[in-house]
């Protein structure tokens, strides 16, 4: 992966504020022409800088209004064990992220759905689908203070 210069992390800075901003107006306010800035971008989406564009949607609307956090501590550890859970959480349309973690568990997942209904036929089916037995501690968020999927950029 290439070095980011200045303008670079400016036009990322840009892109995750405003993801459909056109290449004109983006190439304007980094002070370009919109050929340069451009293949600047076209750079960095080769480059897998940028993974992509998305449309953020509002839970609510699709009525997701629970939103979990579990903790899943395995029986036992291996490479083939953990190989096998990241495969079966993969395909988990509901878990929205999960992080294989260091500390007292292992993986720390994360869901969105329609309620508690949804949720206890969820976490039965994921212990049920992991390869070795499995303890799980969940957390229901009460509110929500603040989640970004945007990342700083330093300039």
């Amino acid at each position: 992966m290439t070095d980011l210069d200045r303008i670079d992390r400016k036009i990322l800075d840009i892109l995750q504020r405003q993801g459909r901003i056109s290449m004109t107006d983006l190439a304007e306010q980094i002070s370009l022409s919109t050929s340069p800035c451009s293949e600047r971008v076209r750079r960095m989406e080769r480059e897998g800088v940028i993974t992509g564009y998305h449309a953020r949607i509002d839970p609510t609307a699709l009525g997701k209004t629970l939103l979990v956090f579990v903790e899943i501590t395995l029986s036992s550890k291996s490479g083939d064990v953990f190989d096998k859970v990241r495969q079966e959480l993969l395909h988990v349309p509901e878990v929205m992220e999960c992080h294989l973690v260091s500390g007292s568990f292992d993986y720390l997942v994360k869901a969105r759905l329609r309620g508690m209904s949804e949720y206890r036929h969820l976490l039965g089916d994921l212990l049920k689908k992991l390869p070795v037995t499995a303890a799980s501690h969940s957390y229901v968020v009460m509110e929500e203070v603040k989640e970004s999927l945007f990342l700083p950029v330093d300039r």
